[in-house]
């Protein structure tokens, strides 16, 4: 398990990495100068939203509880976490206005990726069940 988490959390911040080379290169595209201090705020929040992604799926691995349980716990640490971070990063500033926005922009996008995550394991249900029938 362990060596699960390891493994993950490199992924996790491999992604966070990238996602800041990509910005940092749009960033170059633009010629738009920031500070170092920025710039390392924003890489270590995207690196640390990639652990906490990576390492949350685990949530969902687990044979505890149902999958209700399992989302509605994923669904408040997720929460808990992207305001912490958001905040911390500048990305989402401390105000009424925009943390309501922010807000729902995080429950539209949560949303959908549940929906469509959902939809996906049906279908992949859905089939391995017809290829066990036809056996």
């Amino acid at each position: 398990m362990i060596i699960e988490v390891l493994r993950r959390s490199i992924i996790g911040i491999a992604i966070g990495a990238l996602v800041t080379f990509v910005a940092l290169t749009i960033l170059v595209i633009f010629s738009i100068e920031s500070t170092v201090i920025e710039i390392w705020r924003h890489f270590l929040s995207s690196m640390l939203m990639g652990v906490y992604f990576s390492l949350a799926s685990l949530i969902f691995e687990s044979e505890r509880g149902s999958l209700l349980k399992q989302t509605i716990i994923h669904f408040v640490l997720s929460l808990i976490v992207i305001s912490i971070v958001s905040i911390y990063a500048g990305w989402v500033p401390f105000t009424l206005w925009s943390l309501i926005i922010g807000l729902g922009i995080f429950l539209l996008t949560y949303f959908i990726m549940w929906i469509g995550i959902y939809t996906y394991y049906k279908k992949l249900e859905k089939s391995m069940n017809e290829s066990i029938e036809k056996r």
